[in-house]
């Protein structure tokens, strides 16, 4: 073939691939909800589709832990117990279902 043009790579712009961006930013010790990232991606009412987002990623490079519900609370995750253990080890005090000082601890990028 001669002289064919390349292409330029391909760039996702889908909502998950932003959710994911958006999630990486977060510092560790910090926290966002799932309206903040939704927000933060461009689609501010689409809290429950990062959620789903959030429970189905295994990318071991998105700190998804640190996506919690609204008012500081852990919120679901596959494993409930990990997410807890997760936070604490970045500093994060989580109390019986809180985040504790969630509003010194939130980001909001």
């Amino acid at each position: 073939m001669a002289n064919t043009p390349r292409r330029p790579p391909h760039r996702d712009t889908s909502f998950e691939a932003q959710v994911l961006a958006v999630v990486r930013r977060i510092p560790s010790g910090r926290v966002a909800t799932y309206g903040d990232v939704a927000e933060l991606a461009g689609r501010p009412r689409a809290w429950r589709a990062v959620g789903t987002i959030m429970r189905t990623c295994r990318a071991p490079t998105v700190p998804c832990h640190r996506v919690i519900a609204a008012g500081g609370r852990l919120g679901g995750y596959s494993d409930p117990l990990r997410k807890r253990q997760l936070l604490q080890a970045e500093g994060v005090v989580v109390g019986h279902r809180t985040i504790r000082e969630f509003n010194r601890l939130r980001w909001r990028g």
